[in-house]
């Protein structure tokens, strides 16, 4: 049996009953469109984080391109963000007509905050922190910069639903959040799928007119730009009975990551930490070797397939040449993205499937050293 980094079909054999139930709720409803269920996930999603309102779209990267609209980003602006992050973060700032910039990373992957104040112009319209594999950046001088520049932050939650940072959830930091619900997600959907939260009543009115057209009622365009993002019914009602259960998904990783630290602690890998004030949720578990190629080669032949989360930073892709960023622009950025790699997690994921990665992966080690 091939070991996957990722995989659903013990969770849905667990929870068949209730997402089938809420498939059947929804096509009985006689709604299939911004109706019952997507109105009440928004309201349950934004009130399991103190947020005033929820906003959901059609995924993770238009979460992130609508709240940077939402904000008043567009063409001419720039947005400050990290270039170790999936490219649609990026693809999302870009698609607003604005520049990204990029900053560099500390060791723990996260934006390294004490660089972003050097790359400010007198065009920064946002920061556009990464929450990165299931902890939180350094929020608070950020937090800080943006209010003595009058700056807008927008979250990237992609990867961090339930993490708290100094006992405030990922999502409740800045002035809007984009979540994705992408299958793979701590909080995953059977489907694309994404969100924004803000407690900005305003930014709350622009979202909803963003993702319907530009209309405030139907039919009738009231302002540009507009789209059609809309979160789906069926998928917003399988999130509703997935949201009942995050808590229960977070401490399954927990014990998932755990259970690696414990069995690869005398290992020459750089395992993942916690940085200070953070709660870590572990939406993969990135470790860190200089023969990180041939490690995942070898465990491809123990049927063991491993991911890299990202072997390309953003700035060195050929679609993003036109920026103008050179190699040794980030340095710690592309020497991570040399050695990482990620071994399978997820909350269904066996012990004994665990224990026969681990077993596989010090015996490569071994060979290596």
């Amino acid at each position: 049996m091939t070991i996957r980094v990722w995989g659903y079909l013990d969770e849905y054999a667990a929870e068949r009953e209730e997402i089938l139930d809420a498939v059947d709720t929804v096509f009985g409803s006689g709604r299939l469109v911004l109706a019952d269920s997507v109105r009440s996930f928004e309201e349950e999603f934004a009130a399991r984080h103190g947020a005033g309102h929820c906003v959901g779209v059609d995924n993770g990267t238009n979460a992130v391109k609508l709240g940077l609209e939402a904000l008043g980003v567009g063409p001419g602006d720039e947005v400050i963000t990290v270039s170790n992050t999936a490219a649609p973060t990026v693809l999302a700032i870009a698609g607003t007509g604005a520049t990204p910039v990029f900053v560099d990373v500390r060791e723990d992957y996260l934006m390294d905050v004490s660089r972003v104040e050097a790359a400010l112009t007198p065009r920064t319209r946002c920061l556009l922190p990464v929450h990165l594999y299931g902890q939180c950046v350094d929020m608070a001088p950020l937090e800080e910069l943006a209010a003595r520049h009058g700056l807008a932050v927008l979250e990237d939650c992609a990867q961090a639903h339930g993490a708290l940072h100094h006992g405030r959830p990922a999502g409740t930091m800045g002035k809007a959040a984009a979540f994705s619900f992408y299958p793979t997600k701590v909080l995953g959907a059977y489907g694309d799928g994404g969100a924004v939260l803000t407690s900005d009543p305003e930014v709350d009115e622009a979202l909803r007119r963003l993702r319907y057209y530009g209309m405030e009622e139907r039919y009738y365009v009231t302002a540009l730009p507009g789209h059609n993002s809309r979160l789906d019914e069926v998928q917003a009602e399988i999130l509703r009975r997935k949201l009942r259960r995050l808590d229960s998904y977070v401490a399954a990783r927990r014990e998932v990551a755990r259970r690696y630290a414990e069995g690869l602690a005398d290992t020459d890998l750089v395992l993942p930490g916690t940085s200070p004030g953070n709660e870590h949720v572990y939406y993969v578990y990135v470790v860190r070797h200089p023969r990180r190629d041939a490690i995942i080669e070898a465990l491809r032949e123990h049927d063991i397939e491993l991911n890299v989360s990202y072997p390309w930073p953003v700035h060195t892709m050929t679609g993003f040449r036109h920026l103008g960023y050179r190699e040794g622009a980030l340095p710690v950025t592309e020497r991570l993205a040399g050695e990482i790699f990620s071994l399978p997690m997820y909350p269904s994921l066996a012990p004994d499937v665990q224990d026969r990665v681990v077993e596989a992966l010090r015996e490569v080690l071994k060979t290596l050293s």
